[in-house]
């Protein structure tokens, strides 16, 4: 099998990437609460005020988690990876920008409404807003994950 040498670009380092998504039980965590209190009324107060500190938690833990994707996960300038692998890791690592962006600025509307007292603006707005969060980063963790898996056969070979 040839190998097409590429440079100046990105790739998964799969060994750590595939050992920073099984650890981090926290981020899991809190996504299926996030996801779960999405399905429920959250009118009241103290509902919105427990919904938005988990918001606040997420956030966190997303930023740690992309965090440590970044500097173990991915790796600059590979030496022997194909340019398609280069490219999809590349777009996938500068995806965790957007995603943490599309986080935080909901943090901040949902920390201005309970601050303002806009509680049935929270209860009817940031649910679906979440869930719009929530499908794009299940749509890159996927993502990440088919490229990491695909790398790791590589790297075993499919048995033929």
């Amino acid at each position: 099998m040839a190998t097409i040498v590429a440079t100046g670009t990105v790739t998964l380092n799969a060994a750590f990437m595939q050992e920073i998504k099984e650890v981090n039980d926290e981020l899991w965590s809190l996504l299926a609460k996030a996801r779960h209190a999405c399905t429920r009324p959250i009118a009241l107060s103290g509902n919105c005020r427990y919904f938005v500190n988990m918001l606040l938690e997420l956030r966190d833990q997303l930023a740690l988690h992309f965090a440590l994707e970044e500097a173990y996960g991915y790796f600059d300038d590979p030496v022997d990876v194909s340019p398609n692998t280069c490219h999809q890791a590349e777009k996938l690592r500068n995806e965790h920008r957007r995603l943490y962006s599309h986080l935080s600025n909901l943090v901040e509307r949902s920390e201005t409404m309970l601050e303002e007292g806009h509680y049935a603006l929270l209860a009817t707005s940031v649910p679906g807003q979440f869930i719009l969060f929530d499908e794009a980063l299940q749509n890159h963790e996927h993502h990440e994950n088919e490229l990491l898996m695909s790398m790791l056969e590589d790297e075993i070979g499919t048995g033929d």
